[in-house]
């Protein structure tokens, strides 16, 4: 089994017996459970889990891609509008972002093709590597639209949901008349040369895979040509301009010394990004209330990715819950006016709501932002009407009592936050820890409604032993065995010890020794010798005593100065 790096650091601080049982249980199909422990959803931007090493490697090194500016050397611009991914992706690395792109085009209304595109595109890129290469908004151009950044996060098992799944949610011609009408936006995808597949990447589903995603934003946001898209934008189409200002040849984008490319980078940091945690994971009521509205008719819960030998273990036959059918719709007048491929100037696809509670903008421009959470939430739902087929939703939402309001936003607030997180800081720390024991001491039966829903990962109606052992694994501070009797500090407060400081440290345990690595109470020559053993690297040992990743000399001096028996 493979954990996350915050999780193989709480691992190394868990007693013997837990570790144990942890590293011999085993994966079930459907809610990730591990033999006796549910494995808490990973944290926000983590990589998803099962992993093998050398993926989650892909990862780390994609997330340094994904936030390191691209030099002009490199390939950036001539024209682009951020020198690298984090820019637009913010919230987190590879999530949603608040910052705009502008479209332009000429409408002619008179024409049996109103809409128009001008030289260079449709996408107006904002900065230039030098004066006299900037792109202007020409003057001929009466239709500008502007729209925020979609977040890529779990995009890699989106990515891997069949084309016949997201098909069987399409009703073009509305045969249940229920008033949704999706369809599928068929594309071809230019990376892997595959034609005819279901599109779920973009405001209007215009592309398929995440490498595709990947090189269609090198080149249009940075300027980068690639092994994807190798043609560079020119200025408003110029080409003198482009053959004074773009020096580099193409494509840009070389591969590295393993045969990876930028683009094969951000794709991998993409591709292995977990979905947004969901806590408590089912049973609110709000979500009954939000299918009542009918707003599950087009933000489709959940799908299974395909069983494909092929593909990662990872991503193969798992449950990804995005909240979104992916499909077409006329959104009447929140649409932007803008086709694109196949999709109308009305359509765009139907968003995904997994990590709905961290987005700061929303809707396609952003236009709602500020304020609380339930502002954006009720001003987003209200803008689905009067018209389109967010109407009926929209005009449900607007009679509904306060109650069932209530309900409804107390379970999109659990789109995005983490198991255990009571505070929804996107850590779980000491403040989580103290609320779990206050949730292990209610006596009454605990309902995902309630606020102790998040720390009953179980939902069996109590926190206790089970959940404990959950909560240790996602718990990102310190928690060692004060006594050394092979239970740690954590699990000795949750059964009874004493902990009035709240520092989650036993009140009764012996001053700390930190050298004595034998759990002796000596620090002496059997120490030594487990010192020198481990003499080198080495990532969250208990020989590092300094915690500089490296056992030596400062190490040493440090046991030699508290050689003799503990305080």
């Amino acid at each position: 089994m493979a954990f996350t790096r915050m999780q193989t650091s709480v691992l190394v601080s868990l007693s013997a017996a837990t570790l144990g049982t942890l590293l011999a249980v085993h994966a079930e199909a459907g809610d990730r459970r591990r033999g006796l422990v549910i494995v808490p959803n990973p944290p926000v931007g983590a990589p998803i889990h099962g992993l093998t090493p050398e993926q989650e490697t892909l990862f780390w090194e994609g997330r340094e891609y994904y936030s390191t500016p691209l030099p002009v050397e490199d390939g950036l611009g001539p024209i682009f509008n951020k020198s690298n991914c984090r820019s637009c992706h913010s919230n987190p690395d590879g999530g949603p972002g608040n910052i705009q792109v502008e479209h332009f085009a000429f409408l002619d209304e008179k024409s049996e093709e109103p809409f128009q595109m001008l030289p260079g595109g449709t996408l107006r890129q904002l900065v230039a590597i030098a004066a006299g290469c900037e792109e202007t908004l020409p003057p001929e151009a009466n239709f500008v639209t502007n729209r925020i950044t979609p977040g890529m996060m779990g995009y890699g098992l989106v990515e891997a949901i069949a084309d016949a799944d997201i098909a069987a949610n399409a009703d073009p011609d509305d045969l249940d008349g229920d008033g949704v009408s999706g369809r599928v936006h068929w594309v071809d995808d230019p990376a892997t040369g595959a034609t005819g597949r279901a599109g779920r990447f973009g405001w209007k589903s215009i592309i398929a895979t995440v490498k595709t995603f990947s090189g269609d934003a090198a080149l249009n946001e940075m300027g980068l040509t690639n092994d994807v898209f190798g043609e560079e934008n020119a200025p408003n189409g110029d080409l003198d301009i482009l053959a004074l200002c773009d020096e580099v040849p193409d494509p840009e984008d070389h591969p590295d010394e393993h045969g990876l490319t930028f683009v094969d980078h951000v794709t991998a940091f993409q591709r292995y990004m977990t979905a947004p945690p969901q806590s408590p994971r089912s049973g609110m009521s709000g979500e009954a209330v939000f299918n009542d509205l009918g707003c599950n008719g087009c933000h489709v819960a959940s799908f299974t990715t395909i069983d494909d030998p092929g593909l990662e273990p990872a991503l193969r036959n798992t449950v990804v819950r995005p909240y979104s059918d992916f499909l077409l719709h006329d959104m009447g007048l929140l649409g932007d006016g803008m086709p694109q491929g196949d999709a109308t100037g009305q359509e765009f696809r139907t968003t995904p709501l997994m990590g709905v509670a961290r987005r700061l903008a929303m809707l396609h421009d952003g236009r709602v932002s500020g304020g609380t959470l339930d502002d954006r939430l009720r001003a987003a739902i209200q803008a689905h009407g009067p018209f389109g087929e967010g109407a009926a939703a929209a005009n449900a939402f607007a009679s509904m009592d306060k109650n069932d309001e209530f309900l409804l936003f107390e379970f999109l607030k659990s789109l995005g936050r983490a198991d255990f997180d009571q505070n929804d800081d996107d850590a779980i720390d000491l403040a989580d820890w103290t609320a779990f024991l206050d949730c292990a001491a209610v006596d009454v039966t605990i309902t995902p409604d309630m606020p102790c829903g998040i720390a009953d990962i179980d939902q069996d109606g109590d926190v206790d032993a089970a959940d404990l052992r959950s909560f240790l694994l996602a718990f990102e501070g310190e928690n060692g065995d004060c006594d050394c009797d092979g239970v740690s500090n954590l699990e000795e407060i949750f059964l009874g010890a004493a902990d009035a400081d709240l520092d989650g440290v036993p009140d009764d345990c012996p001053a700390p020794c930190p050298a004595d690595l034998t759990c002796d109470r000596q620090v002496n020559g059997a120490d030594l010798g487990l010192m020198i053993a481990a003499w080198g690297s080495c990532a969250d040992c208990r020989e590092d005593l300094n915690g500089d990743g490296l056992v030596n000399g400062a190490d040493l001096g440090l046991m030699i100065a508290g050689w003799g028996a503990c305080p």
